[in-house]
């Protein structure tokens, strides 16, 4: 079972506006307090399906190089019901890297070794995290960010169709075939989440093959990050499917 402690973790120097709109994928409009507009870099690369929400709450993280095209980079995004929704997914990684160092998900604590970007698999795959111990199965960690709100608190991964998706899961499915195990996490990166699963209705495919996944071995886990403006809050609370 995941364990109901939590991890805080104080996020500094962080700019408030409110969104004008995003376009062409990487650039977003944003109105800073100051009434200063600016051009941020969104660094989401998905259809942010129920993040966009124009004229309210954004959060901005500001870069002293001088060498960057675009200072601001969006982090964070607050929906109509003040809820914070996290918008840079490469963040994931780190988090639920933490989360199992801290032994916020129980199932995958007692190694020794936690390797990031490891070349795997027959399609030269990366998988994001993996745990390694002499004494005991090598542990792939594949690790998604989950943004996607449908409603009563269920959410959803992935926002869209993403054959790179599918194409991970099967990847994982042979890494239990050769014996070692494989676990799928979502970083539930949005506060009004409380259970999530694949998207069935939004991409079939994706949750076909998570239901073999599941049928063969893989493992299915999340961690949640939750934003209050001032620091990030990681923690197990939240469902995870089956």
């Amino acid at each position: 079972m995941s364990t109901n402690h939590k991890i805080f973790i104080k996020i500094d120097g962080l700019v408030q506006g409110c969104l004008i709109k995003r376009y062409k994928r990487f650039l977003t409009d944003v109105v800073l307090e100051s009434g200063e507009e600016v051009t941020a870099h969104c660094p989401n690369t998905g259809s942010m399906k129920n993040c966009l929400f124009e004229n309210y709450p954004v959060a901005l993280s500001k870069s002293d190089n001088p060498k960057r095209k675009l200072a601001y980079t969006w982090e964070w995004a607050k929906n109509p019901d003040g809820q914070w929704i996290g918008i840079h997914s490469a963040y994931a990684n780190k988090w639920v890297e933490q989360a199992i160092q801290a032994g916020l998900l129980a199932e995958l604590v007692g190694y020794n070794t936690i390797k990031r970007e490891q070349k795997y698999g027959e399609h030269n795959s990366r998988i994001d995290l993996l745990l390694k111990d002499g004494d005991q199965p090598d542990c792939y960690v594949e690790v998604k960010s989950a943004t996607l709100l449908l409603g009563d608190g269920v959410g959803v991964f992935p926002d869209t169709k993403s054959e790179r998706a599918v194409k991970h899961v099967e990847e994982m499915i042979k890494v239990v075939e050769n014996g070692q195990r494989a676990a799928m996490v979502w970083c539930v990166q949005h506060a009004g989440i409380d259970q999530v699963g694949p998207a069935f209705d939004i991409h079939p495919e994706y949750g076909d093959a998570c239901r073999r996944a599941l049928k063969a071995g893989v493992e299915f886990y999340a961690v949640k990050a939750t934003f209050d403006g001032e620091q990030v809050c990681l923690s197990a609370d939240v469902r995870c499917w089956p």
